[in-house]
């Protein structure tokens, strides 16, 4: 695991997972842009180049104000050494969007245990130990906001889905105990439920296909990673502190199958 240095004149912090991804990015930028100290999760080298790179496009100085945290979210040793490294750094972790995550399309039948197995490890396992270690950090200063990325499946089902929308929809139950649990310490904890958002996860729908969604949402259009982004930066912020234990649609209003 590998990191550059974090900027000390910023006080607050936020870990975001899957940060080389397309919400992750936007959300990244974003948050840099509000005054956030980022630890960016993402799985190697290249990676963060490639990220870094495309920051710095548009914010010349956004290696002062972001740190590369370089793990697989699915492995514990590693998850436990970066949150190490957050608390060494000295700054405040008031903010974690669980954003990571991996979705396998095929129906019940052609579903192997193993791709099963994986979704609900990246998408529920790693959010748990992510979620509870970054409640240990938030609890010493009293305050923090946890987001967990779930989907519009977990809410709604979707055929040709069943692993992925059970995977996504753990992450409600774990956030609604979660809230209950932290609220008395001043930690919220949230999901959010995207919808058709134009990430590499939904690169497969292309043409005819990728219309006929289209179709079904209300408002005409796909999501955009900058759709989502606005809505976690306002569940991170202080403004949203009253907000807790909720699970916020963002899909336009869209019609699943």
């Amino acid at each position: 695991m590998t990191s550059t240095s974090s900027s000390e004149s910023l006080t607050k912090a936020v870990l975001i997972t899957g940060a080389a991804g397309g919400i992750g990015r936007v959300l990244v930028s974003e948050c840099i842009k509000h005054g956030w100290q980022v630890f960016a999760n993402v799985r190697n080298e290249a990676s963060w180049k490639d990220l870094l790179s495309e920051l710095e496009a548009h914010q010349p100085d956004a290696a002062k104000h972001c740190q590369a945290l370089i793990y697989d979210v699915a492995e514990p040793e590693e998850v436990k050494a970066a949150f190490n490294e957050i608390r060494k750094s000295g700054m405040q972790l008031l903010g974690l969007v669980n954003n990571a995550g991996v979705m396998m399309d095929a129906a019940i039948g052609m579903t192997s245990l193993n791709d099963f197995t994986q979704q609900m490890t990246i998408n529920v396992s790693a959010a748990f130990q992510h979620l509870q270690l970054a409640s240990r950090l938030m609890t010493r200063q009293k305050s923090g906001s946890i987001v967990n990325v779930s989907s519009i499946v977990a809410m709604e089902g979707s055929a040709g889905q069943v692993a992925y929308s059970a995977s996504k929809a753990a992450l409600l139950g774990m956030t609604k105990s979660a809230a209950k649990e932290l609220a008395p310490l001043g930690i919220s904890v949230n999901a959010i439920a995207p919808g058709f958002i134009d990430t590499k996860l939904t690169a497969d729908y292309q043409d005819q296909k990728r219309k006929d969604v289209v179709a079904n949402i209300a408002v005409g259009r796909e999501g955009t990673p900058a759709d989502v982004s606005a809505l976690v930066l306002h569940l991170l912020s202080r403004e949203a502190a009253y907000i807790t234990g909720q699970t916020i649609k963002i899909d336009g209003m869209m019609k699943l199958n």
